[in-house]
């Protein structure tokens, strides 16, 4: 039997250059979106649609982050020139990542290599995992993440 996922206990490094113990997240929602690559369409559709239901996230609670395995200094320049009002983390190491099983193999013109699958984790105050989204479809995909917390925050 696996053990079911919670946030996990860990340091991590922002695009602000501030470190983040996961822990002190613990009595909040917990919105950690995991994208492949800073500035690319995808990925910057992603963070924008994010970062326009941030307010109603907000107000439920929740603290949103991206995460990639981008620097620090590629997530800052990503974050100011999008408006993000979120932190973004930097795992170019894959323990986060790892630790929330984000790392896949993915092909692109045949050639295969391994990556971040886009995926969204929603945890609830105590820690534990309410849902995922694996082989996430970035058009309408924060929506359907809000629509869950706010189901979750008044259930």
């Amino acid at each position: 039997m696996t053990k079911p996922l919670t946030l996990p206990r860990l340091k991590v490094a922002l695009g602000s250059g501030e470190t983040l113990d996961l822990a002190s997240l613990r009595g909040r929602f917990v919105v950690i979106y995991a994208y492949p690559k800073d500035s690319t369409p995808g990925c910057t559709r992603e963070g924008q649609d994010f970062r326009d239901l941030h307010p109603q996230f907000a107000a439920l609670g929740a603290e949103v982050f991206g995460l990639s395995r981008d620097s620090v200094a590629s997530h800052a320049r990503f974050a100011e020139k999008q408006g993000f009002p979120f932190a973004l983390i930097s795992d170019p190491d894959e323990t986060l990542c790892r630790a929330l099983d984000v790392i896949q193999e993915k092909s692109l013109y045949g050639r295969k290599f391994m990556g971040i699958e886009r995926s969204t984790f929603l945890f609830g105050p105590d820690g534990a995992l309410i849902q995922a989204w694996h082989k996430v479809n970035v058009p309408g995909h924060a929506q359907a993440v809000l629509d869950s917390l706010k189901a979750a925050a008044h259930g």
